[in-house]
């Protein structure tokens, strides 16, 4: 079992309960996905091992509801700073998922020198594709309104490869588990956000990971709106897979990241 030491992180607007396994450098730092949690790693971080981990709730989700806004990508790559000077991190592998992987292309494109790769899991691209549409936001924005419609959103959008039930009843919770702006801001707001001068800034090695089956970030959205804009990156897809790769296949997701470490440090 993973034995995590929590801290405190001050940040703008209250403080980020920051869970640091101490291990092998560099130190892997998580990002959840809109709608997940610290929890949402926790497999992928049990097949890594040793690695020098970190996650945590972003601002408005889990332990950190009560955070004050802005819930906006700007503030939550703020915050990944705030992390990485609290815990006196040096080189960092930063792993984005979906929502989280937008917020990644905003730290990496501002090249911090802490910053040593970046892996990006399910991405949301740097500009939104031709479906995100204000019809399309407005939908999305009640997707975790009740238990029930998180789990047809689970069952007919985010995952292809069934979840266990203990992990599905983990979605419905963390999906409602929010501060309530903090729920709508990415909808209607940052999913349009066009961050591809950040993403174009990038120039860490950088791995992309997509599922084959992505409903929300399909693999070809990615080789449209994403790569060109990378162009040192490396796409995998993990075949049988939907957008919950964390909690699809984790394992699969950290041998991955244990193939890219060692191919970029």
């Amino acid at each position: 079992m993973t034995t995590f030491t929590t801290v405190s992180v001050p940040v703008d607007g209250g403080s980020l309960t920051v869970r640091h396994r101490h291990g092998s450098a560099p130190t892997a730092v998580f990002l959840h996905y809109w709608g997940g949690s610290a929890g949402t790693w926790h497999q992928v971080i049990e097949h890594l091992g040793g690695q020098d981990v970190i996650s945590y709730d972003q601002r408005g989700w889990g332990t950190a509801a009560s955070v004050d806004g802005p819930y906006s990508l700007g503030q939550m790559a703020t915050d990944v700073d705030a992390i990485a000077a609290h815990e006196g991190l040096e080189h960092v592998v930063l792993v984005g998922h979906s929502m989280g992987g937008k917020v990644a292309q905003i730290v990496a494109g501002t090249q911090p020198g802490y910053l040593s790769a970046l892996v990006l899991v399910a991405p949301a691209p740097p500009r939104p594709p031709a479906h995100v549409t204000p019809e399309y936001q407005e939908q999305l924005a009640h997707a975790y309104d009740r238990a029930d419609s998180v789990r047809f959103s689970l069952d007919n959008v985010l995952s292809y490869a069934p979840l266990s039930e203990d992990l599905r009843q983990q979605v419905i919770h963390d999906s409602l588990d929010s501060a309530p702006t903090a729920r709508t801001v990415w909808p209607l707001h940052e999913i349009t956000a066009d961050v591809w001068p950040s993403a174009s800034a990038i120039t860490v090695p950088t791995l992309v990971l997509a599922g084959e089956h992505d409903q929300v970030e399909p693999p070809a959205v990615l080789q449209e709106l994403l790569l060109p804009a990378i162009p040192q990156a490396r796409m995998v897809i993990l075949p049988g897979t939907g957008h919950l790769l964390p909690l699809e296949a984790p394992a699969e997701v950290a041998e991955e990241i244990r193939r890219f470490l060692e191919y970029v440090t």
